[in-house]
């Protein structure tokens, strides 16, 4: 028998999070209030633009917070509590919530992370799975507590990670995924029969903020790394390197066996329509798709048609 509806916060921010708040939406509870970041200055223009979830939430008329720090903002904290939420669920929402907001609801605050925890926690978990050539990844369920992502979890559901797949293909199936394992699970979290299980100890590993310059491309690395960063870094920041001293982005790509062990990492050993074959500091990488600076991404054979490569080294 399904407990009666109850009162929900939604925090979220990106597009990760619009799957799992679209499913509250529509089931039996009632969604108060959506919390989510101030709009932020986007396009060529700087002007303010509304988030993936906070488009969301105004498409479905629902109460909007956006405060910038909850730890500075009384009036936020003060209005939370007024909501009286059973349950804050948190999905990327991308500020710390203080001690005073988690104590707010009776049934806890319940975040979903993109990770099998306790590897990889922190703010990058699908980007830090695919650079270290993990077969899986999946989602928590956790409750959150003061530490980061260090709390007990209710539930977890598995991912294979394929040899092609990139961190924006996982990113769209880790977020149905997430709103699935959500749903599955909310209403044994809201009468108090899911069980939370401390993470282990051990087999803790952390997945921080990613930086465009972890985006360049060091050619002396194998072609097997080189093609995980390339995908891992699709479709932010992308992995890019030089071309005649020109910013050359790096959108998909494949180790090949074979290479040149003389020639020097960088140096582009052969083009055509299957694409653009580097040395690397151990085998070939087949360059799939770039885009040069100010130029639509492209096929690389097809750019290879129009720019000669061959025997040019990238990244000098």
């Amino acid at each position: 028998m399904s407990p009666p509806p109850s009162r929900i916060v939604f925090a979220g921010s990106p597009e990760f999070a619009v799957p799992a708040l679209e499913r509250l939406v529509a089931s039996s509870h009632q969604v108060v209030a959506v919390l989510t970041q101030p709009d932020r200055p986007a396009g060529r223009g700087r002007k303010l633009q509304a988030g993936p979830v906070k488009a969301c939430a105004l498409a479905h008329g629902l109460p909007l917070l956006q405060p910038a720090s909850l730890r500075r903002d009384a009036g936020a904290r003060e209005a939370l509590r007024g909501l009286a939420p059973d349950l804050i669920v948190v999905v990327a929402y991308g500020l710390l919530l203080p001690p005073e907001v988690l104590a707010i609801p009776p049934r806890g605050c319940l975040n979903i992370h993109a990770s099998l925890l306790p590897r990889w926690r922190g703010a990058a978990p699908i980007q830090a799975a695919v650079l270290a050539g993990d077969a899986q990844t999946g989602v928590a369920l956790m409750r959150l507590e003061e530490g980061l992502d260090t709390g007990p979890v209710a539930a977890m559901q598995a991912l294979d990670i394929g040899p092609a797949d990139t961190a924006g293909e996982l990113h769209d199936r880790l977020a149905r995924l997430g709103a699935d394992l959500l749903m599955a699970e909310l209403d044994g979290i809201l009468d108090g029969r899911a069980r939370f299980v401390p993470q282990p100890a051990t087999g803790v590993t952390h997945a921080p903020k990613i930086t465009k310059a972890e985006a360049i491309i060091d050619w002396r690395e194998p072609a097997v790394a080189l093609d995980r960063r390339i995908r891992a870094f699709n479709p932010w920041p992308v992995a890019e390197t030089r071309l005649e001293g020109q910013q050359l982005r790096c959108w998909l790509a494949r180790p090949q066996a074979g290479g040149d062990r003389t020639a020097p990492p960088g140096r582009v050993l052969a083009a055509g329509a299957d694409g653009i074959d580097v040395q690397t500091g151990d085998g070939v990488l087949r360059l799939l798709s770039v885009q040069l600076a100010g130029r639509q991404r492209v096929a690389a054979g097809v750019f290879a048609n129009g720019f000669a490569v061959v025997g040019r080294v990238l990244g000098a």
